[in-house]
């Protein structure tokens, strides 16, 4: 996968913005590439090419029945020449939804893992098993992120992106968020903003940073109270909030992630935590694929 085109950057103008005079800047990774959007396409990159240069044909991978990284994995993979497999947690909706329709008509393999099973999926004897079933294929992590996931998230902030002051992105498995910390300079300041509900994800991010030998020199915080509920959850305010932002300026949000992320940024700015003048360089990682099910699910209209 190569870039098609760089990312666009938006300049997000709202009444509160301006009233407490800060930049909110949005990088549009929604808008990088055609096929494989947002901070995918970076968690891609170079397992795409690792699995091509060491022989592999086929990628197995894991993902519940709407994920963002199985419908980018089955795209991905095609646009390679690769196979793919998805094992999706629980049980596979019959007729398909949108996400796992794409997955399927790119060439994926989909195969039920019991939720059970699912919660196991990184031991190594389950790693086995699945290697045994399916032969030797490439096996990438749920949500995309390892090692090489993290390298190609670093290469999201470009040189002119360290003169901000605040970078923000939502934070799920945490691989992009461990990616912008290890590339973020010592004048900023990263934000994430947790999609999970629970303080369990300050420890995962610092077990991520250790295991992968990451010293930001950044300073860095994540924000663990605009869950919504938790993951995949969402309320009448979140939804209303996601189409105020996509009347007012344009930019589609999803309620997952990026929805999240952007109403606590600008909680935090009506709360006056920046000071006048502050820049705010805020990721939206894309996801946008997923609305069309989650429209079909819960009768929306986003």
């Amino acid at each position: 996968m190569k870039k098609e085109s760089l990312p666009i950057y938006q300049d997000l103008r709202l009444p509160l913005i301006e009233e407490k005079n800060v930049q909110v800047l949005v990088k549009r990774l929604d808008l990088l590439h055609p096929v494989v959007q947002g901070n995918k396409h970076y968690k891609l990159l170079y397992n795409i090419q690792a699995a091509k240069e060491s022989g592999h044909s086929c990628l197995l991978t894991f993902g519940g029945a709407y994920s963002n990284h199985i419908h980018a994995t089955a795209l991905s993979a095609a646009q390679n020449g690769l196979n793919s497999i998805g094992m999706i947690r629980g049980e596979i909706p019959k007729p398909l939804n949108p996400t796992l329709a794409d997955a399927k008509t790119q060439g994926m393999e989909l195969y039920p893992m019991s939720r059970t099973s699912y919660r196991e999926k990184n031991d190594p004897e389950i790693l086995e098993k699945l290697k045994l079933k399916f032969g030797d294929v490439y096996i990438i992590p749920e949500g995309g992120t390892n090692a090489l996931a993290i390298k190609g998230s670093r290469e999201i902030l470009e040189p002119d992106d360290k003169e901000m002051d605040i970078v923000t992105v939502p934070v799920g498995t945490g691989g992009t968020f461990a990616g912008l910390l290890a590339s973020a300079s010592s004048n900023q300041q990263v934000l994430g903003f947790s999609a999970l509900k629970g303080s369990f994800i300050h420890q995962e991010i610092s077990s991520l940073l250790e295991a992968h030998q990451i010293s930001p020199f950044c300073s860095w915080q994540i924000h663990a109270a605009y869950h919504f509920g938790g993951y995949a959850k969402f309320n009448p305010e979140l939804i209303q909030f996601i189409k105020e932002i996509k009347k007012a300026s344009g930019i589609p949000l999803e309620p997952l992630y990026t929805g999240k992320m952007l109403f606590g940024l600008l909680d935090l700015i009506r709360q006056d935590t920046f000071p006048r003048g502050t820049r705010i360089l805020a990721i939206h990682t894309g996801g946008l694929q997923g609305l069309r099910g989650f429209n079909q699910r819960f009768h929306t209209d986003l």
